[in-house]
Order: structure tokens, then C-alpha cells, then sequence
């Protein structure tokens, strides 16, 4: 099956900056590899801080005009820019596998989630209501207006190179912001493909930007943001360290933020779970691109009565998951993105072992001739989890379930929250009670019960502690991007 798009013209190989698509401002370029194989199949731009100023430039510059247009209008062209992605959902899919490795079923699957969250704001960017206040004076008019912050600037993952970037664009161009934006550097093609398909759903120029940047690159780009007062809100979606960095950087300018940063989700099984309900949840949560998924469950407790039964379970359903290459209809589960991801599982699961954990299912590279290239690591379950760990400290973002027993309610909650994260957290139970007690006293920005897939454009998606600040989609999702005027008018008396 081929991944390569039918319409050649969505990998344009160059960024977006005002009204033009150019090259770096060096001519530099950036290789893009497939990480079923390794083997470079592309390449974009390297971007530099000249690159990024001057999208700021274009963005600053056609600001006042954007925020201008009437919300209506604007909604028209968000719902343009949606009807064009599902139109593409063939080849964005293709592409979103080509170079993130997912199957390509999840890779459209994608292509549908991102477009959900145009598709929502474009009809939230009618209702950014303000409010008329109660004057307390005869002869005074009292008004709270919604207006957009400015310039957005966008840092987007790789592991979800379509949905990141929209759930951030959308409702920044929404609420009458523009926008310069970097993808990750392993999954630029998507990112530039859709932005494409925007301006071709009529997004004037300079609204929308886009860099592309090797690692090496990235922070002279976003430094260029970060040191710019025209910048008025920072949007990152990625690792804690790196959203505590722009948080400091962003103190000079006082710029906006949002932050969704690393998780350690909890997945916990009451005894009185329905456990076949229990088990589907946590493949749905854990296996979803392989794992590589900030609300992904890294830590599943089990009660003791039915641990032995779950696993049972989960190690059958676990092995029977088919590795291999997206360009195969049959995979289930892709490569991972690179070298230092699967490096990072091995390290993981050679720790837990080494510390008494024991491998039930999986545990080792796989390189076969279904799974020939360097990237592939098997779905994994081990049992005899504990808190020393590697794997229940950090987020291995890989098909690794560390499975840890558990006696009483009070115990697990505990285990639960002893982390600097709250993203994400999942529990099973057919307890009301238990239920709400345990939805109280988890502290996550998210909660699963009895469900193991969460997110939808009209939730609000968002994390507690360490796991960052704001909230993407919902009615929310366009308060992040806006600031509220307070308009106050006498002598009407």
C-alpha cells in the first residue's frame, strides 16, 4: 500500500511566511525520515531567527486587519479550511503516517480529530459574547469585551502532527489572533500540508506562518518569539522542562500562555470492575499510536482479587497486537518515532526487570523482515511494578503496561497522586459511590471513568501541577486566546 499523497502539491517543501513560500533564510534544509525504515523521503526548510522575525513581521502586520473581519466571516473561512481537510483526509493520512509511523487507519482517524476542533471553533468564533454589567450609578454604561491577544506563536509535537497544530491554529484564528507556528521537527510535512489547505480556504496573508526548524535550530527560532513584544501568547503542547523554559522566558514580555506538558497517567482497576470493559479501555488508552500519547496510561494499579484474571486477560490481547509498517493495512501498532525512543523503552523495561518486575507479554526490540528497520519495539506488559522504577517515574511514551497490585482504595489514590504530573487519569468501577469519591480525589485535569478514550473537541483538554496551565478545545479553548476589555462610559444621565 502506498503512503505517498495523490495531490503532490500538499508537500510544498517550503515554509509559509506573509504571502510567500520560501526557503530558509541560509538555503539550509531539513531532512524528514520515515521511521518504519529510517530512510529520508523528504525534505523542508531549516528555519532560522531571521526566518521567524519576519513571520512575526507578516503576522503583526496583518493583525489589525484580521480582527477586524467580523467574526461571521471569519467562521466562514474556519469552515472552508474544515471542509478542505476531510477532503484530503486520504492524503493527510497518508502523510501523517508516512513520517509519524502510525497505522494508516489511525493516521485518517487524525486527520478527523483535527478537523473536529476547526470545525468547533469556527462556530465558536460567533458566540464570543461580552457581558453588559449593572452600573451602579444612574447615567453609566458598564461593558466586558472579548478581544484577541495578538500574535500567537505555536510549538507543536510530533506525535499528533495534525490535531496539535489545529487544535492551537483554530482557535487562535477564531478569536481574531495571527499566528506563527514551528511543528516538531520530525513531523513538519503535515503541518505545512494543512497549512496549505488554509490558505486555500482564504486565510489572508500573513495570518497564518509557518518555520520549519532542525532540533539544533528550534530555540533560536523561539527564542526570536520569545524575546519579541509583538508576541503576545506562547501555545506548546510537549515535555514539562521545556514548557517550565518558555514560562521563564516568557516573564520579560508577560506573555500569554498555555501549556500541555508531560503526563503519568494512573489506569486503575477496582475489583468490582467489570474487567473485559476494563481491559478494552486500557488497550484503547495505551496502544493508541503506540503509546506515544501524553494522556496514555504509564502506571495501571490492579486490586488483588481480580489481578490475576486482568492480566491474564491483558497479556492475551497484548500479544495478539500486530507491529509493522503503516504501508501495511494489517498493523496495529507502528514504529516508534526514532532511535531515542526506543532506546528510551529499552531503558525502561531493563530497569523495571532488573528491580523485580517481571515480563508477561513482549519486553524486546523486534527487527524481522514484517518489521525491518531499527524502530519497532513489541507491545509490552509487566508485572510486579513499583514506585522505584524508571517506568513509574517517567513517561516511557511507548507500548510498555507496568502492571502494579493494589489492596484498598486509600492505598491506590495515594500512589495515584504521587507525582509532580495530573493530565490524565483513568479508573473502572461499577461502585457510584466509589466512583465519585475517587473522580474527587484524583488530582488530573482529566478523568476517564469507565472509559478509556477521552478527548473531543467540546471538552476542555488541559493538565494540573507540572502537567501545565490552560485548556484546549471547548468554550475555553477560545477564552486562551482572548483578553477581556472593561468599557465604561458616564454622563448618560
Amino acid at each position: 500500500m502506498t503512503l505517498e499523497p495523490e495531490r503532490k502539491d500538499l508537500m510544498p517543501g517550503l515554509q509559509l511566511i506573509g504571502a510567500e513560500w520560501r526557503e530558509a533564510s541560509d538555503a539550509r534544509r531539513l531532512d524528514v525520515s520515515d521511521p518504519a525504515s529510517d530512510g529520508v523521503f523528504a525534505s523542508v526548510p531549516d528555519g532560522t531567527a531571521v526566518d521567524a522575525r519576519a513571520a512575526t513581521d507578516a503576522a503583526h502586520a496583518a493583525f489589525p486587519a484580521w480582527r477586524a473581519v467580523p467574526a461571521k466571516q471569519r467562521a466562514q473561512i474556519l469552515k472552508r479550511w474544515n471542509d478542505l481537510v476531510m477532503a484530503h483526509q486520504e492524503d493527510l493520512g497518508r502523510l501523517i503516517s508516512r513520517e509519524q509511523g502510525k497505522p494508516l487507519a489511525e493516521g485518517r482517524g487524525e486527520v478527523a480529530y483535527a478537523a473536529s476542533y476547526i470545525e468547533w471553533f469556527a462556530e465558536e468564533a460567533t458566540r464570543a459574547n461580552g457581558e453588559i454589567i449593572p452600573a451602579p450609578v444612574t447615567g453609566r454604561r458598564m461593558l466586558a469585551l472579548r478581544e484577541p491577544v495578538g500574535v500567537v506563536a505555536a510549538i507543536t509535537p510530533w506525535n499528533f502532527p495534525a490535531a496539535m497544530i489545529a487544535r492551537k491554529i483554530a482557535p487562535a484564528l477564531a478569536a481574531g489572533c495571527t499566528v506563527v507556528c514551528k511543528p516538531a521537527e520530525d513531523t513538519p510535512l503535515t503541518s505545512l500540508a494543512l497549512v496549505k489547505l488554509a490558505q486555500e480556504a482564504g486565510v489572508p496573508p500573513g495570518v497564518l506562518n509557518i518555520v520549519t526548524a532542525s532540533r539544533e535550530r528550534t530555540p533560536e527560532v523561539v527564542d526570536a518569539w520569545l524575546d519579541d513584544p509583538r508576541v503576545r501568547k506562547i501555545t506548546f503542547t510537549g515535555s514539562t522542562p521545556v514548557g517550565k523554559h518558555l514560562a521563564r522566558r516568557s516573564a520579560d514580555t508577560l506573555k500569554k500562555l498555555s501549556l500541555e506538558l508531560g503526563g503519568n497517567a494512573p489506569f486503575i482497576v477496582f475489583d468490582d470492575a467489570d474487567i473485559d470493559a476494563a481491559v478494552e479501555g486500557l488497550m484503547a488508552a495505551k496502544f493508541r499510536n503506540g503509546g506515544q500519547t501524553c494522556v496514555c496510561p504509564n502506571r495501571v494499579f490492579v486490586q488483588s482479587r481480580v489481578h490475576d484474571a486482568f492480566v491474564d486477560k491483558l497479556a492475551a490481547r497484548v500479544g495478539a497486537l500486530r507491529v509493522g509498517p503503516a504501508s501495511d493495512e494489517g498493523s496495529q501498532i507502528g514504529p516508534m518515532i526514532n532511535a531515542r525512543a526506543v532506546d528510551k523503552i529499552e531503558r525502561h523495561v531493563r530497569d523495571a526487570v532488573s528491580r523485580g518486575a517481571r515480563v508477561v507479554a513482549g519486553g524486546k526490540r523486534l527487527r524481522d523482515a514484517r518489521c525491518d528497520g531499527p524502530n519497532y519495539y513489541a507491545p509490552t506488559v509487566l508485572v510486579n511494578a513499583d514506585s522505584t522504577m524508571e517506568c513509574s517515574c517517567e513517561e516511557t511514551f511507548g507500548p510498555v503496561v507496568p502492571v502494579t497490585r493494589f489492596e484498598s482504595e486509600a492505598e491506590v489514590i495515594a500512589a495515584a497522586n504521587e507525582t509532580p504530573f495530573g493530565l490524565a487519569a483513568y479508573f473502572y468501577s461499577t461502585d457510584v459511590k466509589r466512583i465519585w469519591r475517587v473522580a474527587d480525589a484524583l488530582e488530573s485535569g482529566i478523568v476517564g471513568i469507565n472509559e478509556g478514550a477521552l478527548a473531543a473537541e467540546a471538552a476542555p483538554f488541559g493538565g494540573v501541577k507540572e502537567s501545565g496551565y490552560g485548556r484546549e478545545g471547548s468554550v475555553h479553548g477560545l477564552e486562551d486566546y482572548m483578553h477581556i476589555k472593561y468599557v465604561c462610559q458616564g454622563g448618560l444621565a
